[in-house]
């Protein structure tokens, strides 16, 4: 099991999961100010689907949360879906990539970006 990085509140980010997005920040030159936003949206094969991306903006009714040096972004309406999720990377035979471990999911996919609640 991946070593959990800190909790806050509602999110759970791993150490492995945060050094992966410190290193694509860099090779990417992502400004430090951006933030990392989860979200969902509709789609994928289970209903839902999720999102990463970066992001410069906050909006009024997004959650903020700082795991050391960054920042994730969660509108209000993804957080219904993502309360309790945590967020890790997995690079190994079976894949590389973030995978999001959530508490909600009622069924999710085969290759797990996608979910039903």
């Amino acid at each position: 099991m991946a070593e959990v990085q800190e909790v806050v509140q509602d999110i759970t980010v791993t150490d492995h999961a945060l050094a992966e997005i410190t290193n694509i920040m860099k090779e990417q030159s992502i400004p430090e100010n951006y933030s990392l936003r989860i979200g969902i949206q509709g789609g994928g094969c289970s209903g839902f689907s999720y999102s990463l991306a970066f992001d410069d903006q906050v909006g009024e009714n997004d959650m903020t949360y700082e795991f050391g040096k960054v920042k994730v972004v969660v509108d209000y309406k993804s957080m219904l879906y993502l309360k309790g999720v945590s967020l890790d990377f997995q690079d190994g035979l079976n894949g590389r990539g973030f995978v999001f471990n959530n508490p909600n999911a009622t069924r999710t996919c085969g290759c797990g970006s996608s979910f039903s609640a």
